[in-house]
């Protein structure tokens, strides 16, 4: 049976306009030539060529000074031997320098697709009937590096998005945190746990140098993890003693920032060539209060892996690493609340089927348990899903992807039972959303994604990307879909 879907007219384009000021790096060598270079200018001549790139430029940034003392702070980082007769220079020629070490980069001119949605924490200044979302955007520039965006968008009574206006600028987080430890620190944190090997604690930092930051200790983890086989107590050990180190960086906006302008741009090496497909979802903990958690897919160039971002306001985001055998491939997407004191998990670890994750500790991802596989020819290259599944009184709903012949996607559902959602309810026989004639072009073609629904005026609200070129919405009755599964029966 072939639900019925309404499209709506909205669509949502990158505009390669949009560009972020980002640190250039040509090497040692070169840094050193181009501070000389800069310092023998004559003051004016340092002066009329700021002025010059300002003019060009300024109109383009928010804070486009700002942007330079940032990046000539990262280049002395490289080249400390010359901080100190850097800092002694005029404002304007350190400025200057900082410029030489900038280059703009078009964050959404490549692709700009597959979107998840979450309620916004203001809902002021809204009719009845009407939410106010939250939309994250996989942005891609030069290089298919790809980066988070935001957009702020109302759904009126009937479910129609309205997105809110788009700020010209776009820029990186104000504040950077890296997580920095020393031993003796990070062995009182350690010692707080209970059951903690020391043998294993020992073999994880007696190489590390006695200050190390985040990247140092997962290098050493994941040297020795693979030492050990799988559900050994070794490997158990050190996913525990890893959540002590539990996040790699902490960003910070301006609180003077649209949502619009905020964006997440690789800022480590585990994910220098991307952050994928983010999957946000609102989080209700134990005690009533909220959070929002984001998974994505950390990029490098070879290899992948999967992160959870935590925010509570979309100003302030905590990059954090996940480990365990489980903690591969991508499809990773967080249950909403706790199910009997426990966090589940959705993935899809074998790249090909649908898995499920019970863990004690949101960090930890172990144990994986496969729920479906392909099945229909619509999807029997792969299956996985589009986001966190949505609660029901009938079950968790889970908007999926199948990919079919000529690497077709489209979008299915399954439902999964409330208190084991490990028991699969019921499965769309045919696609839910499939790519039309004028959904087909683009930097993907055939594809319809997406990475995170919500439920609204008695209909789920998807919003998904086409062929990696733009993001359009559809909506679906709710309890027609629902009843469709359970019609379906138990896989």
């Amino acid at each position: 049976m072939q639900i019925p879907i309404e499209r709506k007219p909205l669509r949502m384009y990158g505009d390669a306009s949009r560009v972020i000021g980002r640190f250039f790096w040509a090497g040692k060598d070169r840094a050193y030539q181009l501070i000389d270079r800069v310092i023998n200018l004559d003051d004016q001549e340092t002066h009329d060529t700021l002025m010059r790139t300002l003019r060009d430029f300024a109109r383009r940034h928010r804070n486009t000074i700002g942007i330079y003392r940032r990046h000539l702070n990262a280049a002395l980082e490289r080249v400390p031997e010359q901080r100190e007769k850097v800092l002694l220079l005029s404002e304007e020629k350190q400025a200057l320098i900082g410029a030489y070490f900038t280059h703009e980069y078009s964050i959404e001119s490549a692709a700009f697709f597959n979107p998840s949605v979450v309620p916004a924490l203001d809902q002021t200044g809204l009719e009845r009937g009407q939410m106010r979302i939250v939309m994250s955007m996989r942005a891609v520039g030069e290089g298919h590096t790809s980066s988070i965006e935001f957009r702020n968008i109302v759904l009126d009574r009937e479910n129609n998005p309205i997105a809110e206006p788009t700020n010209q600028f776009v820029g990186l987080a104000e504040r950077i945190f890296y997580s920095q430890y020393t031993k003796e620190a990070f062995s009182k944190r350690t010692q707080e746990r209970d059951e903690i090997d020391q043998e294993i604690f020992n073999m994880l930092i007696e190489d590390l140098p006695d200050n190390f930051n985040h990247r140092e200790l997962y290098e050493r983890y994941w040297k020795l993890w693979n030492q050990y086989g799988e559900d050994s107590r070794e490997r158990d050990q050190l996913n525990h003693l890893m959540t002590v180190a539990d996040r790699y960086y902490e960003l910070q906006f301006s609180l003077d920032t649209d949502i619009s302008e905020r964006v997440l741009y690789p800022m480590i090496d585990f994910e220098m060539k991307g952050m994928e497909d983010a999957r946000f979802l609102q989080f209700v903990n134990d005690d009533g209060s909220k959070i929002y958690y984001g998974t994505y897919t950390a990029y490098n160039g070879s290899q992948i892996r999967p992160m959870i971002i935590e925010t509570e306001d979309f100003y302030t985001f905590t990059i954090r690493p996940v480990y365990g055998d489980a903690a591969v491939n991508k499809n990773h997407a967080i249950f909403p609340r706790k199910i009997n004191g426990h966090y589940y998990v959705l993935c899809r670890i074998d790249g090909i089927n649908n898995y499920i994750i019970k863990s004690d500790r949101l960090q930890v991802w172990d144990d994986a348990v496969k729920i479906s596989e392909p099945k229909f020819p619509w999807q029997l290259y792969q299956v996985g899903n589009c986001g966190a599944p949505l609660e029901t009184e009938k079950g968790w709903l889970v908007i999926t992807h199948g990919v079919g012949p000529m690497r077709r996607y489209c979008l299915g559902a399954m439902l999964l039972d409330l208190e084991d959602p490990s028991i699969v309810l019921g499965q769309l026989e045919e696609p839910l959303l499939s790519p039309m004639d004028d959904e087909r072009e683009g930097y993907v073609p055939n594809v319809v994604y997406s990475c995170g629904s919500i439920i609204h005026n008695g209909e789920v609200f998807i919003p998904y990307g086409i062929s990696d070129e733009a993001a359009r919405f559809a909506t679906v009755n709710l309890e027609m879909l629902l009843d469709t599964l359970l019609g379906n029966g138990k896989e």
